[in-house]
């Protein structure tokens, strides 16, 4: 350490140095949230021309290499000299933190990029960035590298179109992590987009393989088609969802709402179009109004005697799905990632409008209104039910004790980043595992009998039954609402089931078991799908494993023997392994093969769990009749 603290210590990062050393402050990370974030930053500029009224197509493409390009029909970026900065108004936008047409209140009245810092973070993030504007009949050109441009921006030639075009490929030497995008991250994000903001198109393609591969995204009802697609193949309370749009003291509040008979709340909240993760004023407006609009309905209806305690919000939110979409002239956001609005005056101009809006539909539609309140008593019922099962378990079984289930099979190490949990189908299985793991880091939780398809069930059965208890207890970190990531007692759960149908379909209830109760274990990249296999070749003294039959066949060519002159064993289950044979296949770090659980897109693994694992028979007929030909062994 040095002792001699003086002025020459001081440093100074001008232009975009500061966004190179300190990336983390103004995309979030570096990790795959980061990189996604350079392409939202582009896009965001796009639908900003879109809300000033001047842009109504956008496309978005992955080249090969992983580079991005965002094309759109918009005005182009200003390319004529700055006063202040005798440059090009283009290099300006491109280099300068701070610099846009967002501050200025005649360009942009609404907008989503309001610190001016976007464009000008992606160029200096990116290994490389080209920009072509055209406008006015002439096309311009200029690229950068590491945010420096390489020569003054240039006239390329006459041009009939209109729009700006951005190129990049993101550093690697920023983004160490990875530098290739998911297309499913990015269509989730562009489909958004397309809700938002209706009447404009947005086209991604995925030129990385061939054939290309392509989404359009575009929608004439906004935010109530948001709703409709959200709660496709769900049974829905009301004929057509309610979707009401204001205007009031210069902020535009555009909301849709409607039931379903799931027991799970599915609630979009976006400022200026961008996702309000963490939510903010708006959403807190939203919920006030809604529960205190019910619960006068409630009052004053025959329900009001079969609440069991007053109802509260959540009960007024089981089963709800809900887009919330605010334009402000003025947001404050939380960060540059803007995860959470803040303005004040928001939540209530948006508790007035819902409160006006929702009391007239209510008014209007007695049929659907006997519906939505016959749902919140029920799950008001339903919630002290779980409350007291919650209460019963945790004197008995303890979620946050060490009243662990008995046929968990524990290990010494206490740190949870080091640990790892197998949950394995049946005791024969699990007798193997718990043989051959090392005792050190990885526990071994058998399960026994028919698992809960918890996608049916409300909170109350789920949280007293005898197959999830063991699951609840072990991981430690409760279970719904109470579930807390932090108290996570494993960092790897590793779900190891047969490879046959009935080991798929207790991966599937599991799955949804997490999504559905333990969500951050997902989101968090802690869950695991262990890949036991299913051929063991063995030719002379050489040993070889094989997990489909297609690198059954790769290993009986690499080993030029036939089939019949191999001996081939065929696991039926876990259970025909001894404890070396599963050790050496599925447990050990060194050689397993395991499937880490990414959940990219939250609404499209909604969908499908609603559609594999809910009431309706029809979509899930369709799936199968849909993916028959790309599945071999799909149990639903």
């Amino acid at each position: 350490m040095n002792e001699n603290y003086s002025a020459e210590q001081i440093q100074i990062l001008r232009g975009l140095d500061a966004v190179r050393m300190r990336p983390g402050m103004y995309i979030g990370s570096t990790g795959p949230d980061g990189l996604h974030h350079l392409v939202y930053e582009v896009v965001d500029n796009s639908i900003d021309e879109a809300l000033a009224g001047f842009c109504t197509e956008v496309n978005v493409t992955i080249e090969e290499g992983d580079i991005i390009r965002v094309e759109d029909n918009g005005r182009g970026i200003p390319v004529d000299i700055h006063p202040e900065e005798g440059i090009s108004a283009l290099e300006v936008v491109m280099t300068k933190l701070h610099a846009g047409g967002k501050f200025d209140k005649n360009s942009y009245k609404v907008s989503g990029g309001l610190h001016g810092v976007g464009v000008s973070v992606v160029n200096a993030l990116s290994e490389w960035l080209e920009v072509i504007v055209e406008r006015d009949g002439q096309a311009w050109f200029q690229k950068y590298r590491l945010g420096e441009p390489v020569k003054p921006v240039e006239l390329s030639g006459p041009s009939s179109r209109r729009g700006t075009t951005t190129k990049f490929k993101a550093d690697p030497s920023i983004f160490q992590e990875t530098t290739v995008y998911s297309f499913d991250v990015l269509a989730k994000r562009l489909r958004e987009l397309a809700f938002l903001n209706k009447g404009v198109r947005i086209i991604l393609v995925d030129s990385r393989e061939l054939p290309d591969k392509t989404q359009e995204f575009y929608f004439e009802g906004g935010v109530k088609s948001f709703v409709e697609y959200l709660n496709t193949n769900k049974n829905k309370l009301q004929e057509e969802v309610i979707h009401f749009e204001k205007d009031k003291d210069s902020v535009n509040v555009e909301i849709a709402l409607e039931w379903n008979d799931t027991y799970q709340e599915n609630l979009f909240c976006f400022a200026n179009n961008i996702n309000t993760r963490d939510g903010g004023t708006h959403l807190i407006g939203f919920k006030s109004a809604l529960t205190r609009t019910v619960n006068a309905f409630l009052n004053n209806s025959k329900w009001a005697k079969k609440l069991p305690e007053p109802l509260s919000g959540e009960d007024t939110r089981e089963g709800l799905t809900a887009v919330i979409s605010v334009k402000v002239p003025n947001p404050q956001f939380e960060g540059q990632t803007k995860g959470k609005l803040g303005n004040s005056e928001v939540k209530g101009i948006v508790e007035s409008v819902v409160n006006e809006e929702l009391q007239d539909y209510l008014e209007r539609h007695p049929r659907e209104t006997e519906k939505i309140l016959e749902k919140c008593v029920l799950a008001a019922n339903a919630r002290v039910a779980a409350r007291k099962a919650r209460e019963n378990a945790r004197r008995k079984n303890p979620f946050e004790s060490n009243g662990l289930p008995g046929k968990l099979a524990d290990c010494a190490e206490r740190d949870p980043t080091k640990c790892e949990v197998y949950i394995v189908e049946g005791d024969s299985a699990g007798g193997s595992a718990k043989m051959g793991r090392d005792r050190n880091f990885q526990a071994i939780l058998p399960l026994w009998g028919k698992m809960l398809n918890v996608e049916k069930t409300r909170e109350d059965k789920v949280l007293t039954n005898d197959k999830l208890l063991p699951v609840i207890q072990t991981l430690g970190a409760g279970a719904g609402e109470v579930f807390d990531v932090s108290k996570l007692r494993y960092h790897k759960v590793i779900i190891m089931a047969d490879a046959d149908v009935d080991g798929s379909h207790i991966r599937t209830l599991l799955l949804t078991f997490f999504f559905r109760y333990m969500r951050d274990l997902v989101e968090k990249g802690y869950v695991y799908i262990a890949m036991p296999p299913l051929y063991k070749v063995t030719v002379g003294k050489q040993i070889r494993y094989a997990y489909d039959d297609a690198e059954r066949e790769r290993i009986l060519a690499e080993l030029d023997v036939s089939a019949e002159k191999a001996n081939i064993q065929r696991y039926k289950g876990l259970g025909e392994m001894n404890p070396d044979q599963l050790w050496e296949t599925t447990m050990n770090p060194a050689t397993r093969n395991i499937i880490q659980v990414h959940l990219e897109d939250y609404i499209g693994a909604d969908q499908i769990f609603n559609t594999l694992m809910g009431d309706l028979v029809p979509p899930r007929r369709q799936f199968i009749e849909d993916n028959a030909l790309f599945v071999s062994n799909l149990d639903i």
